[in-house]
Protein backbone atom coordinates (compact mmCIF):
# COMPACT_ATOMS: atom_id res chain seq x y z
CA UNK A 1 0.00 0.00 0.00
CA UNK A 2 1.39 3.51 -1.08
CA UNK A 3 -0.36 6.59 0.53
CA UNK A 4 0.48 10.25 -0.97
CA UNK A 5 -0.83 13.97 -0.87
CA UNK A 6 -3.02 15.41 -3.67
CA UNK A 7 -2.59 18.47 -3.41
CA UNK A 8 -4.58 21.08 -4.98
CA UNK A 9 -3.40 24.09 -3.22
CA UNK A 10 -6.78 25.75 -2.60
CA UNK A 11 -7.28 28.84 -1.88
CA UNK A 12 -9.96 29.00 1.04
CA UNK A 13 -12.36 32.53 1.35
CA UNK A 14 -9.87 35.06 3.25
CA UNK A 15 -7.17 33.50 2.01
CA UNK A 16 -4.46 34.92 -0.64
CA UNK A 17 -2.42 32.62 -3.36
CA UNK A 18 0.38 32.84 -1.25
CA UNK A 19 -0.71 31.42 1.13
CA UNK A 20 -2.55 28.39 -0.55
CA UNK A 21 0.93 27.62 -2.46
CA UNK A 22 2.97 27.79 0.58
CA UNK A 23 0.81 25.50 2.34
CA UNK A 24 1.58 23.59 -0.57
CA UNK A 25 5.28 23.49 -0.55
CA UNK A 26 4.83 22.53 3.51
CA UNK A 27 2.57 19.38 2.46
CA UNK A 28 5.34 18.00 0.32
CA UNK A 29 8.29 18.87 2.82
CA UNK A 30 6.13 17.15 6.32
CA UNK A 31 4.41 14.59 3.23
CA UNK A 32 8.13 13.05 2.82
CA UNK A 33 9.30 13.78 6.61
CA UNK A 34 5.88 11.83 7.92
CA UNK A 35 6.90 8.99 5.49
CA UNK A 36 4.46 9.20 2.95
CA UNK A 37 5.11 7.73 -0.24
CA UNK A 38 4.30 10.77 -3.05
CA UNK A 39 2.47 14.29 -3.60
CA UNK A 40 -0.07 14.03 -6.67
CA UNK A 41 0.12 18.32 -7.62
CA UNK A 42 -3.13 19.75 -9.45
CA UNK A 43 -3.35 21.86 -12.16
CA UNK A 44 -6.02 24.60 -12.35
CA UNK A 45 -6.45 28.30 -14.49
CA UNK A 46 -8.27 31.27 -13.05
CA UNK A 47 -9.99 29.97 -10.34
CA UNK A 48 -9.35 29.89 -6.65
CA UNK A 49 -10.37 26.05 -6.48
CA UNK A 50 -6.88 25.66 -6.87
CA UNK A 51 -4.18 28.05 -7.80
CA UNK A 52 -1.23 25.91 -9.07
CA UNK A 53 -1.43 26.72 -12.91
CA UNK A 54 1.63 24.57 -13.52
CA UNK A 55 1.79 21.11 -11.74
CA UNK A 56 5.02 20.55 -13.97
CA UNK A 57 6.62 24.06 -12.62
CA UNK A 58 5.80 23.09 -9.08
CA UNK A 59 6.85 19.56 -9.36
CA UNK A 60 10.18 20.76 -9.98
CA UNK A 61 10.53 22.85 -7.28
CA UNK A 62 9.17 20.05 -4.78
CA UNK A 63 11.71 17.30 -6.68
CA UNK A 64 14.23 19.68 -5.08
CA UNK A 65 13.22 20.25 -1.86
CA UNK A 66 12.59 16.34 -1.36
CA UNK A 67 15.36 13.22 -1.68
CA UNK A 68 12.76 10.44 -1.45
CA UNK A 69 9.39 11.19 -2.02
CA UNK A 70 7.51 10.59 -5.72
CA UNK A 71 6.21 13.67 -7.39
CA UNK A 72 3.64 13.63 -9.71
CA UNK A 73 0.87 16.09 -11.86
CA UNK A 74 -2.55 14.99 -11.38
CA UNK A 75 -2.93 16.39 -13.92
CA UNK A 76 -0.80 18.50 -16.40
CA UNK A 77 -3.85 19.21 -19.00
CA UNK A 78 -2.80 18.28 -22.34
CA UNK A 79 -5.36 20.06 -24.34
CA UNK A 80 -3.50 23.22 -23.01
CA UNK A 81 -0.02 22.52 -23.62
CA UNK A 82 1.62 20.69 -26.53
CA UNK A 83 2.65 17.12 -26.09
CA UNK A 84 6.50 17.79 -26.74
CA UNK A 85 6.84 20.50 -24.81
CA UNK A 86 5.52 18.58 -21.88
CA UNK A 87 7.69 15.85 -22.73
CA UNK A 88 10.98 17.13 -22.99
CA UNK A 89 10.08 18.78 -18.94
CA UNK A 90 9.13 15.54 -18.14
CA UNK A 91 12.20 13.86 -19.17
CA UNK A 92 14.16 17.00 -18.04
CA UNK A 93 13.00 16.09 -14.19
CA UNK A 94 12.96 12.39 -14.65
CA UNK A 95 16.64 12.54 -15.45
CA UNK A 96 17.73 15.04 -12.74
CA UNK A 97 15.39 13.81 -9.96
CA UNK A 98 17.15 10.17 -10.11
CA UNK A 99 13.12 8.81 -11.44
CA UNK A 100 10.89 10.50 -9.04
CA UNK A 101 8.75 12.11 -11.06
CA UNK A 102 5.03 10.76 -12.88
CA UNK A 103 3.49 12.72 -15.68
CA UNK A 104 -0.34 12.62 -15.05
CA UNK A 105 -2.29 14.13 -18.00
CA UNK A 106 -6.28 14.47 -18.38
CA UNK A 107 -8.17 16.26 -20.43
CA UNK A 108 -9.35 18.68 -18.23
CA UNK A 109 -12.70 20.19 -18.65
CA UNK A 110 -14.06 22.63 -21.32
CA UNK A 111 -13.26 25.93 -19.77
CA UNK A 112 -12.08 29.16 -21.07
CA UNK A 113 -8.36 27.68 -20.59
CA UNK A 114 -8.87 26.19 -23.89
CA UNK A 115 -9.61 29.78 -25.41
CA UNK A 116 -7.00 31.18 -23.84
CA UNK A 117 -4.12 28.79 -24.47
CA UNK A 118 -5.59 27.81 -28.31
CA UNK A 119 -6.42 24.45 -28.14
CA UNK A 120 -9.94 24.77 -28.53
CA UNK A 121 -13.30 22.32 -27.87
CA UNK A 122 -11.59 20.35 -30.47
CA UNK A 123 -8.40 19.46 -28.30
CA UNK A 124 -10.98 18.74 -25.04
CA UNK A 125 -13.06 16.63 -27.36
CA UNK A 126 -11.50 14.72 -30.05
CA UNK A 127 -7.77 15.25 -29.51
CA UNK A 128 -6.58 13.94 -26.37
CA UNK A 129 -5.63 10.35 -27.29
CA UNK A 130 -3.26 11.58 -30.37
CA UNK A 131 -1.65 14.12 -27.76
CA UNK A 132 -1.05 11.39 -25.64
CA UNK A 133 0.48 9.05 -28.04
CA UNK A 134 2.31 11.95 -29.29
CA UNK A 135 3.82 12.35 -25.34
CA UNK A 136 4.34 8.53 -25.03
CA UNK A 137 6.91 8.27 -28.41
CA UNK A 138 8.82 11.35 -27.06
CA UNK A 139 9.47 9.54 -23.77
CA UNK A 140 10.47 6.75 -25.41
CA UNK A 141 11.68 7.17 -29.03
CA UNK A 142 14.93 8.58 -30.02
CA UNK A 143 13.64 10.79 -32.63
CA UNK A 144 9.81 12.35 -33.48
CA UNK A 145 7.87 13.61 -35.98
CA UNK A 146 4.14 14.71 -35.79
CA UNK A 147 2.60 12.44 -38.26
CA UNK A 148 -0.28 14.60 -39.39
CA UNK A 149 -3.89 15.52 -37.45
CA UNK A 150 -3.22 18.51 -34.56
CA UNK A 151 0.38 17.60 -34.47
CA UNK A 152 2.06 17.72 -37.78
CA UNK A 153 5.91 18.66 -38.14
CA UNK A 154 9.41 17.24 -38.94
CA UNK A 155 11.29 14.14 -37.39
CA UNK A 156 13.47 15.47 -34.53
CA UNK A 157 15.82 14.64 -31.56
CA UNK A 158 14.48 14.17 -28.44
CA UNK A 159 17.02 15.73 -26.20
CA UNK A 160 17.68 14.90 -23.58
CA UNK A 161 16.35 11.86 -23.22
CA UNK A 162 14.61 9.55 -20.52
CA UNK A 163 16.41 6.77 -21.48
CA UNK A 164 19.91 8.53 -20.71
CA UNK A 165 19.23 8.36 -17.04
CA UNK A 166 22.02 7.32 -14.91
CA UNK A 167 20.11 5.68 -12.54
CA UNK A 168 18.86 1.26 -13.05
CA UNK A 169 15.24 0.67 -14.20
CA UNK A 170 14.36 4.35 -14.70
CA UNK A 171 14.59 4.42 -18.29
CA UNK A 172 11.56 6.82 -18.74
CA UNK A 173 8.46 9.09 -16.37
CA UNK A 174 5.93 6.85 -15.22
CA UNK A 175 2.73 8.33 -17.18
CA UNK A 176 -0.37 7.74 -15.51
CA UNK A 177 -4.07 9.29 -17.00
CA UNK A 178 -7.14 10.54 -15.37
CA UNK A 179 -10.15 8.63 -16.06
CA UNK A 180 -13.60 9.95 -15.45
CA UNK A 181 -15.41 8.18 -18.29
CA UNK A 182 -15.79 4.70 -20.01
CA UNK A 183 -14.19 6.38 -22.83
CA UNK A 184 -10.80 7.81 -21.05
CA UNK A 185 -10.64 4.24 -19.27
CA UNK A 186 -10.49 2.50 -22.62
CA UNK A 187 -7.86 5.22 -23.81
CA UNK A 188 -5.74 4.32 -20.93
CA UNK A 189 -6.33 0.85 -20.94
CA UNK A 190 -5.86 0.08 -24.42
CA UNK A 191 -2.13 2.10 -24.11
CA UNK A 192 -1.52 -0.20 -20.55
CA UNK A 193 -1.20 2.75 -18.98
CA UNK A 194 -2.92 3.29 -15.00
CA UNK A 195 -5.67 5.45 -14.17
CA UNK A 196 -5.70 8.50 -11.93
CA UNK A 197 -9.27 8.01 -10.54
CA UNK A 198 -11.58 11.17 -8.91
CA UNK A 199 -12.50 11.71 -5.08
CA UNK A 200 -15.73 11.73 -6.18
CA UNK A 201 -16.73 8.42 -6.82
CA UNK A 202 -16.80 5.45 -4.34
CA UNK A 203 -15.68 1.80 -4.75
CA UNK A 204 -18.09 0.18 -6.50
CA UNK A 205 -17.74 2.63 -9.26
CA UNK A 206 -13.96 2.53 -9.05
CA UNK A 207 -13.87 -1.20 -9.16
CA UNK A 208 -16.28 -1.26 -12.48
CA UNK A 209 -13.57 1.37 -14.08
CA UNK A 210 -10.49 -1.39 -12.83
CA UNK A 211 -12.89 -4.12 -14.14
CA UNK A 212 -13.32 -1.92 -17.45
CA UNK A 213 -9.57 -1.22 -18.13
CA UNK A 214 -8.31 -4.80 -17.08
CA UNK A 215 -11.10 -6.07 -19.74
CA UNK A 216 -9.71 -3.18 -22.55
CA UNK A 217 -6.28 -4.01 -21.96
CA UNK A 218 -6.61 -7.73 -22.54
CA UNK A 219 -8.52 -7.20 -25.46
CA UNK A 220 -5.55 -4.92 -26.75
CA UNK A 221 -3.04 -7.85 -26.58
CA UNK A 222 -1.42 -6.72 -23.23
CA UNK A 223 0.91 -8.78 -21.30
CA UNK A 224 -1.38 -10.65 -17.70
CA UNK A 225 1.69 -9.25 -15.94
CA UNK A 226 0.42 -5.58 -17.43
CA UNK A 227 -2.90 -6.21 -15.90
CA UNK A 228 -2.12 -7.30 -13.15
CA UNK A 229 0.59 -4.78 -12.23
CA UNK A 230 -1.14 -1.40 -12.94
CA UNK A 231 -0.31 0.97 -10.81
CA UNK A 232 -3.87 3.10 -10.41
CA UNK A 233 -4.45 5.41 -8.03
CA UNK A 234 -7.55 5.99 -5.75
CA UNK A 235 -8.08 10.10 -5.22
CA UNK A 236 -9.27 11.07 -1.74
CA UNK A 237 -9.77 12.90 1.00
CA UNK A 238 -7.65 12.79 4.73
CA UNK A 239 -8.74 14.60 7.71
CA UNK A 240 -7.98 12.72 11.59
CA UNK A 241 -9.35 13.31 15.07
CA UNK A 242 -9.36 11.43 18.21
CA UNK A 243 -12.91 11.42 16.93
CA UNK A 244 -14.76 11.16 13.72
CA UNK A 245 -17.18 13.89 14.61
CA UNK A 246 -14.28 16.10 15.40
CA UNK A 247 -12.87 15.06 12.03
CA UNK A 248 -15.95 15.97 10.00
CA UNK A 249 -16.72 18.82 11.50
CA UNK A 250 -13.08 20.25 10.30
CA UNK A 251 -14.24 19.64 6.52
CA UNK A 252 -17.69 21.25 7.40
CA UNK A 253 -16.10 24.62 8.50
CA UNK A 254 -14.02 25.15 5.77
CA UNK A 255 -14.58 23.42 2.35
CA UNK A 256 -18.38 24.40 1.49
CA UNK A 257 -17.00 27.81 1.53
CA UNK A 258 -14.06 26.75 -0.64
CA UNK A 259 -16.13 24.56 -2.85
CA UNK A 260 -18.65 27.35 -3.73
CA UNK A 261 -16.42 30.19 -4.61
CA UNK A 262 -13.67 27.65 -6.67
CA UNK A 263 -16.55 25.89 -8.31
CA UNK A 264 -18.19 29.05 -9.14
CA UNK A 265 -15.76 30.44 -10.78
CA UNK A 266 -15.27 28.03 -13.98
CA UNK A 267 -16.17 29.58 -16.85
CA UNK A 268 -17.09 27.20 -19.62
CA UNK A 269 -15.28 28.47 -23.08
CA UNK A 270 -18.71 27.82 -25.16
CA UNK A 271 -21.54 29.09 -22.78
CA UNK A 272 -22.77 25.37 -22.16
CA UNK A 273 -24.62 25.07 -19.07
CA UNK A 274 -22.65 23.38 -16.32
CA UNK A 275 -24.59 22.41 -12.99
CA UNK A 276 -21.83 22.30 -10.01
CA UNK A 277 -22.12 20.07 -7.17
CA UNK A 278 -23.74 21.61 -4.02
CA UNK A 279 -20.56 22.11 -1.73
CA UNK A 280 -22.64 21.08 1.63
CA UNK A 281 -23.74 17.88 -0.15
CA UNK A 282 -20.48 17.68 -1.98
CA UNK A 283 -18.56 17.61 1.31
CA UNK A 284 -20.85 15.41 3.27
CA UNK A 285 -20.06 12.84 0.54
CA UNK A 286 -16.32 13.29 0.29
CA UNK A 287 -16.34 12.29 4.14
CA UNK A 288 -18.62 9.27 3.69
CA UNK A 289 -16.64 8.21 1.20
CA UNK A 290 -13.14 8.62 2.08
CA UNK A 291 -10.58 8.36 5.60
CA UNK A 292 -12.47 11.37 7.43
CA UNK A 293 -12.47 10.15 11.36
CA UNK A 294 -9.93 8.45 13.67
CA UNK A 295 -6.49 6.71 12.51
CA UNK A 296 -7.92 3.43 12.70
CA UNK A 297 -11.26 4.04 10.97
CA UNK A 298 -8.78 5.70 8.18
CA UNK A 299 -6.93 2.96 7.85
CA UNK A 300 -10.25 0.92 7.66
CA UNK A 301 -11.22 2.82 4.64
CA UNK A 302 -8.32 2.73 2.98
CA UNK A 303 -8.06 -0.83 3.17
CA UNK A 304 -11.43 -1.44 2.23
CA UNK A 305 -11.30 0.44 -0.88
CA UNK A 306 -8.18 -1.67 -1.53
CA UNK A 307 -10.03 -4.67 -1.01
CA UNK A 308 -12.97 -3.53 -3.10
CA UNK A 309 -10.92 -2.20 -5.94
CA UNK A 310 -7.58 -3.81 -6.39
CA UNK A 311 -5.98 -0.16 -6.18
CA UNK A 312 -3.28 0.13 -3.96
CA UNK A 313 -1.67 3.48 -4.24
CA UNK A 314 -3.79 6.64 -2.88
CA UNK A 315 -3.72 10.33 -3.63
CA UNK A 316 -4.88 12.08 -0.52
CA UNK A 317 -6.12 15.52 0.13
CA UNK A 318 -5.03 16.73 3.53
CA UNK A 319 -5.53 20.28 3.19
CA UNK A 320 -9.52 20.47 3.72
CA UNK A 321 -9.21 22.22 7.39
CA UNK A 322 -7.42 24.95 4.85
CA UNK A 323 -5.29 25.62 7.69
CA UNK A 324 -1.30 25.50 7.50
CA UNK A 325 -0.87 24.13 11.26
CA UNK A 326 -3.96 21.66 10.66
CA UNK A 327 -2.66 20.48 7.33
CA UNK A 328 0.56 19.51 9.03
CA UNK A 329 -0.69 17.80 12.06
CA UNK A 330 -3.26 15.77 9.64
CA UNK A 331 -0.40 14.69 7.33
CA UNK A 332 1.99 13.70 10.42
CA UNK A 333 -0.86 11.69 12.48
CA UNK A 334 -1.38 10.17 8.71
CA UNK A 335 2.53 8.65 8.65
CA UNK A 336 2.41 7.68 12.31
CA UNK A 337 -1.15 6.80 13.10
CA UNK A 338 -2.49 5.50 9.84
CA UNK A 339 0.25 4.09 7.60
CA UNK A 340 1.79 1.33 10.54
CA UNK A 341 -2.08 -0.31 10.55
CA UNK A 342 -1.55 -1.02 6.44
CA UNK A 343 1.32 -3.02 7.11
Amino acid sequence: MRVGAFVLAAQFPGQGAGEALHRAVRTAEVAEESGLDSVWLAEHHFVPYGVCPSAVTLAALLLGRTRRLRVGTAVSVLPNTHPVALGEQAALLHLTSGGRFTVGVGRGGPWVDLEVFGGGLDAYENSFPEALDLLRRWLTEPRVGGAGGRFDFRDVAVVPRPSEALEPDTTSPEVIVACTSPRSVRTAAERGLPMLLGMHVGDEEKAAMVALWQETARAAGHAPSVVAGAGHVSAGVCQLADRTVDAREALFKAMPGWLKQGLDAHVTVDGRHRAMRDPVAYTELLCDLHPVGTPRLAADRLAATAERTGITRFALVTEGSGDLAATEENLRRLGAEVLPRLG
